[in-house]
């Protein structure tokens, strides 16, 4: 059982104040995207072989900042609930919990530079199935403490099983390096058509 590691965990205050626990993942997780370029990121996934299911690119943004203002409630939840019970186990679970949280927030916000800008797809994959796991545990484990935050967690869990079989598929299907895959992208920067570059026109995998 994770302990709890206040030198790995957010501030008790971050988790207290509900807009500053909805704010905080969803302002760190915008912050890391536009930090590594949206366009850069664009063109590195538009050049990639990519696997059955894969989502269009601009989808990803709406998706996250609704996962991430739902993790943030979570926290909250959790903690309001949790910290001032008087069962003394109820308050261990949700101080564990916040050190799984503050971990795994740490694996998410790692994972984006990883995939797309060290080029490091094996390393990106183990980071994605972390942060399920941890994230899985810290559902189980908030939901001893309070339902309603565990649900919370539940879109977010299953959004990560499908970004690390995207992401390990998408690896093992360009032999896992990205190197020199950057598909050119007009003036503009943006891209008039979801065409990757294992499509034909017509939009049938090869």
């Amino acid at each position: 059982m994770t302990a709890y590691i206040p030198s790995l965990t957010l501030p008790s205050a971050i988790f207290a104040q509900p807009a500053l626990s909805i704010l905080l993942p969803v302002g760190l997780g915008s912050a890391v995207g536009y930090a590594i370029s949206p366009s850069n990121t664009q063109k590195t996934y538009m050049a990639l072989k990519q696997p059955p299911l894969r989502p269009p690119p601009w989808i990803f943004g709406p998706v996250w900042t609704l996962l991430y203002a739902l993790m943030g409630f979570s926290a909250y939840r959790a903690w309001d609930t949790g910290i001032n019970s008087l069962n003394p186990n109820t308050v261990s679970l949700t101080k564990q919990g916040a050190t799984l949280y503050t971990i795994q927030l740490g694996l998410n916000l790692i994972w984006t530079p990883l995939f797309f800008k060290f080029h490091r797809p094996i390393e990106a994959t183990v980071d994605c199935a972390a942060i399920l796991g941890t994230t899985a545990y810290l559902t189980y484990i908030w939901g001893q403490v309070d339902e309603v935050a565990a649900w919370a967690l539940v879109p977010y869990v299953g959004w990560l099983g499908f970004a690390t079989y995207l992401s390990g598929a998408t690896g093992y299907l360009n032999d896992w390096t990205f190197e020199g895959k950057e598909r050119p992208m007009p003036p503009s920067g943006k891209t008039d058509s979801a065409e990757y570059v294992n499509e034909k026109a017509g939009g049938k995998a090869l």
